[in-house]
């Protein structure tokens, strides 16, 4: 007389509100359900509750079913603009950092508006892109994207011809937890402001 057939094993994984259901049937025979190696026997019964992290701290690794859980909630991006013409301050003009008065999205909170940097919560790719104008100045203006301390991506503005103008780039780049990324005038000045300039970035996908 064959074994009875026993239930469908049923696995939720729930992600801080994000709810996903997984129908496993699980074959049935003399030595039940074999795992990967074909050594140990695997029999699941009933409901697996698997909660993810939104902040890991290690790398996600794969589980016994060979799956892997990553957070549905780790969304980065922020968006900061000059909304004020004012003269560079003390510490701009010392440091040379290019600094934004407005915060139009910062989501995760990843973007020091005191200090207009950006700091990186975890390892990945990320995107930027920045818009820095200077207004009735005939020098050219070299700004780059600076991380940890090094330039990666440039622009300039020395159109002479014209009262506005803006050194504009665009580029993708891998960070790890931890690092820095801001502007930074390399060349020139913004003396008369830098009104309507923008600084942008997000996270692309975590690695």
């Amino acid at each position: 007389m064959p074994p009875p057939s026993p239930p469908s094993s049923l696995i939720f994984a729930s992600c801080y509100g994000l709810f996903a259901g997984l129908l496993l049937p699980v074959p049935w025979g003399p030595s039940g359900v074999r795992g990967q190696n074909d050594t140990e026997p695997i029999v699941l019964e009933g409901k697996c509750l698997v909660v993810c992290d939104s902040t890991p701290s290690a790398e996600p690794s794969g589980s016994a079913l060979g799956m892997s859980v990553r957070s549905g909630t780790g969304r980065v991006a922020f968006s900061a603009i000059r909304n004020t013409n004012h003269e560079p301050s003390e510490m701009s003009n010392r440091t040379m950092t290019i600094y934004f008065d407005q915060i139009l999205v910062n989501v995760g909170s990843h973007f020091d508006p005191a200090r207009s940097i950006f700091v990186a919560p975890r390892k990945g790719v990320y995107s930027f892109s920045f818009h820095v104008v200077k207004v009735y100045n005939r020098q050219t203006i070299q700004v780059s994207l600076v991380l940890n301390g090094w330039p990666v991506i440039s622009a300039f503005a020395g159109d002479q011809d014209v009262t506005r103008e803006a050194a504009t780039n665009a580029g993708l780049v891998m960070m790890e937890r931890g690092d820095k990324a801001y502007l930074k005038l390399e060349r020139g000045n913004l003396m008369g402001g830098w009104k309507y300039s923008t600084f942008s970035g997000f996270l692309v996908f975590p690695l």
